[in-house]
């Protein structure tokens, strides 16, 4: 069975929108790319960190989803990070109201032995220092590093963010990280910049306006999905990526035709994220819902036209 290695946040998230509010409720990177991930019937581990107060039952239920927790650190009189966010009326911007890092400010990664010759590793979004780290524990040189990164570690660790950049092989960040880490407005010219930095493949993600595949002057764009409701976009990049990289272990094919098959996989699953709050709609997830949602994509995308 195909391996892929996931490292990022376990965490708690409050989150409030238009269509209403949580309390603490399942988050973090990690966890929506291995629910992502984990419908692909892969061997998908997550290295991260909890605290005491994280409940055994949110890890029961990512091992019923095959998600292999034991690169979860448990920090017992520890807390686990905390992220609360509101979302404006556009759903496209939010306002950032707790950033509680707690176990994570000094969070030192390990990979179980099992996982350091994983083939995939998908680097969620984490200090920079913390994705060389399991860099560097690999006893392998993985097929593909896919990064996923924010304008927030652009701001205070840019030099380690440039140094990780140019080890791995995929980059997916969204469109204004892109314009500020290449310092270019043109997605075009972005894609053309950091792909200078190290990265064989970007991947510039636009939210309700789909996403961006560039490599070698070669570029697929895959549009978004269009849906009735959106009720939270917290997790839909990272239920991207972890379809992007959990469709790449799946078929251990990393060439740049089977990326765009990965692209529509990673938005189709983001589709379903954003429809109700926080994993409750990943958790609730069929194969059959995601088949049908792929034939819709396809719909989408496809025509005929004579060329004279």
């Amino acid at each position: 069975m195909s391996k892929l290695l996931i490292v990022g946040t376990v965490a708690f998230d409050q989150i409030e929108t238009p269509f209403g509010k949580t309390d603490r409720i399942l988050g973090g990177a990690a966890t929506f790319i291995g629910l992502s991930a984990s419908n692909f019937s892969i061997d998908a581990g997550i290295v991260s960190v909890v605290g005491g107060d994280f409940p055994l039952d949110y890890i029961k239920l990512l091992n019923d989803r095959n998600i292999d927790t034991t690169g979860v650190e448990i920090v017992p009189d520890g807390k686990t990070f905390f992220w609360s966010g509101k979302y404006h009326n556009d759903m496209n911007s939010r306002d950032t109201l707790i950033t509680e890092l707690n176990t994570l400010a000094d969070f030192n990664p390990i990979v179980p032995e099992k996982y350091k010759d994983a083939p995939i590793v998908m680097l969620g979004n984490l200090h920079p220092s913390v994705q060389s780290a399991v860099l560097d524990q690999m006893t392998e040189t993985p097929k593909l590093v896919v990064l996923d990164t924010m304008n927030f570690w652009m701001d205070v660790a840019l030099e380690e963010l440039k140094e990780v950049i140019k080890r791995i092989d995929v980059i997916t960040i969204n469109d204004e990280e892109a314009r500020q880490l290449s310092g270019e407005y043109s997605l075009v010219n972005a894609a053309k910049k950091i792909h200078e930095m190290g990265p064989e493949y970007v991947v510039i993600k636009k939210g309700e306006h789909g996403a961006l595949l560039v490599h070698d002057g070669k570029m697929f764009y895959a549009p978004a999905l269009p849906l009735a409701e959106v009720y939270d976009p917290t997790g839909a990049g990272d239920t991207f990526a972890g379809g992007f990289s959990g469709y790449l272990a799946k078929t251990e094919d990393i060439s740049f035709e089977n990326m765009k098959n990965a692209v529509i996989y990673g938005s189709n699953l983001a589709s379903f994220c954003v429809e109700k709050f926080g994993t409750e709609r990943m958790l609730s997830l069929t194969k059959e819902e995601v088949t049908n949602r792929l034939h819709e994509f396809k719909i989408l995308t496809q025509f005929e036209i004579e060329l004279t």
